[in-house]
């Protein structure tokens, strides 16, 4: 049975820095609906440091700092795809598109077909 790990946040000062990063989000919405009346420059950029503020105490705690890095492997997995060229896409997207209007084609005919064979046919309910 494979056991999975479930990373916690351990530490005080983590807890506090999550703590600190929400109490910065609440602050910065409500400062943006406080500031209403001072003007659209004043309100947005009260909002706009609060969440920036709040984004760099988040990076600095583990969570943060781990999903940073996920961020990081994930881009450089990334950088590994090799990404099929022009001609090769625009040939497997006819592909799936002729494919998807075949099959179209089938199940239309298939359903006209018992539609006949039921309704016409056997039950005799002529339109």
């Amino acid at each position: 049975m494979a056991t999975t790990q479930v990373e916690t946040v351990n530490t005080g000062a983590d807890k506090a820095k999550l703590a600190a990063a929400a109490a910065l989000v609440v602050a910065a919405l409500t400062a943006f609906y406080l500031f209403g009346k001072q003007g659209q420059l004043v309100q947005w950029g009260a909002l706009l440091l609060g969440l920036t503020l709040a984004i760099v105490v988040f990076f600095l705690s583990e969570p943060g700092k781990a999903l940073y890095a996920f961020g990081r492997d994930a881009w450089r997995e990334l950088k590994k795809v090799v990404w099929p060229a022009r001609k090769e896409a625009i040939q497997m997207t006819a592909y799936v598109f002729g494919f998807a209007l075949i099959m179209a084609l089938f199940l239309w005919l298939t359903d006209k077909t018992l539609e006949w064979l039921f309704y016409d046919l056997i039950l005799g309910w002529k339109k």
